[in-house]
């Protein structure tokens, strides 16, 4: 008799913070929906350094049915840490993300699975009623998603819907920091992954409160700026750093230049100009931005052959089998 343990089909990662109340009702839920598609699976819930009653709610669900797994952390890291949890204790062949607020619905799954199964990498949920105020939600909500769009070059119409399925394999080459759970499809997406948008359900929260707010806006932008380098200058950090030095080195000699003209050809004085001081300010910026973008090089490389992390990813591989 064979001790494999048979593989999963789908892990479900679920973040809760100070969420008790819903638990019990988004169990049951998924629960139902996860018999219906007829695959094997567990369901991950992370208890994001709850104060309420989540945890004890959560361990209860555990002894009760051996779907459940629970990952209590030891305060609250935020939504990226505990999705990041997930990932690295999901066993599944598919990674299924989705909040606990009761927002999503669980009856979507099936559908995100089905179309994964249509190879592709990533299927995001797209929240085409949203179930919130205009002002402060929706709108912001737009212009972020254009943005990271246009920056990231991965177009999607919801890049906050956590409702999400993944290619285990995909995923969990991913590092994420900050609010890097928003960028995924866009990470993901730099690799050369095969991502889709399917329309779900968005439902009004039943209890507590939201936890995200305008304060995140900055938060997301600077992200954005990161996410923007990961996926165009990582592996060359020269370019960037060097196409700027070239600029600001360019205009800063042309302004002396000119200034050099002015004194030696007309005689002017250049003591009261204060282009004098800019001028040679963007030198000293050029060769600064230049050093950065060599030290930046040094340090790729240093990261890439210290961890023996390739500078590709392979989708598939065709090797002709000896007889």
């Amino acid at each position: 008799m064979s001790n494999t343990v048979p593989t999963l089909e789908v892990s479900v990662v679920v973040p809760l913070f100070n969420e008790a109340e819903s638990i019990n009702t988004l169990y049951q839920a998924l629960r139902e929906a996860m018999v219906l598609t007829g695959r094997t699976w567990e369901v991950i819930f992370i208890d994001d350094g709850s104060t309420d009653n989540t945890y004890p709610i959560l361990r209860d669900l555990h002894y009760q049915d051996a779907h459940v797994r629970v990952l209590r952390l030891r305060r609250n890291f935020g939504q990226t840490a505990a999705m990041a949890a997930g990932f690295d204790a999901a066993r599944g062949s598919v990674i299924v993300c989705m909040d606990g607020d009761l927002q999503n619905d669980p009856s979507d799954i099936e559908r995100l699975l089905k179309t994964l199964d249509d190879d592709y990498d990533v299927v995001s949920g797209w929240r085409v009623n949203r179930q919130e105020g205009f002002w402060l939600r929706r709108l912001p909500s737009r212009v972020a998603n254009w943005l990271i769009s246009k920056i990231t070059g991965v177009h999607l119409h919801d890049y906050g819907c956590t409702l999400k399925a993944y290619r285990a394999d995909v995923v969990k080459e991913l590092r994420l920091y900050g609010e890097m759970h928003r960028f995924i499809p866009a990470l993901i997406g730099g690799y050369g992954a095969r991502i889709t948008e399917l329309p779900v359900q968005h439902h009004p929260r039943r209890h507590g409160y939201s936890k995200y707010g305008l304060s995140r806006t900055l938060r997301v932008v600077f992200d954005l700026m990161t996410v923007k380098f990961w996926l165009s200058f990582l592996t060359r950090p020269l370019q960037i750093f060097g196409l700027l030095g070239l600029a600001t080195g360019v205009t800063g000699a042309l302004i002396c230049i000119y200034l050099a003209a002015l004194k030696l050809v007309w005689h002017q004085g250049l003591g009261q100009r204060p282009l004098l001081l800019l001028g040679v300010l963007l030198l000293v910026v050029s060769v600064q931005f230049i050093g950065m973008g060599i030290l930046a090089e040094v340090q790729i490389r240093t990261y890439h052959e210290s961890s023996n992390k390739p500078i590709y990813t392979i989708r598939e591989a065709l090797d002709s089998t000896e007889a």
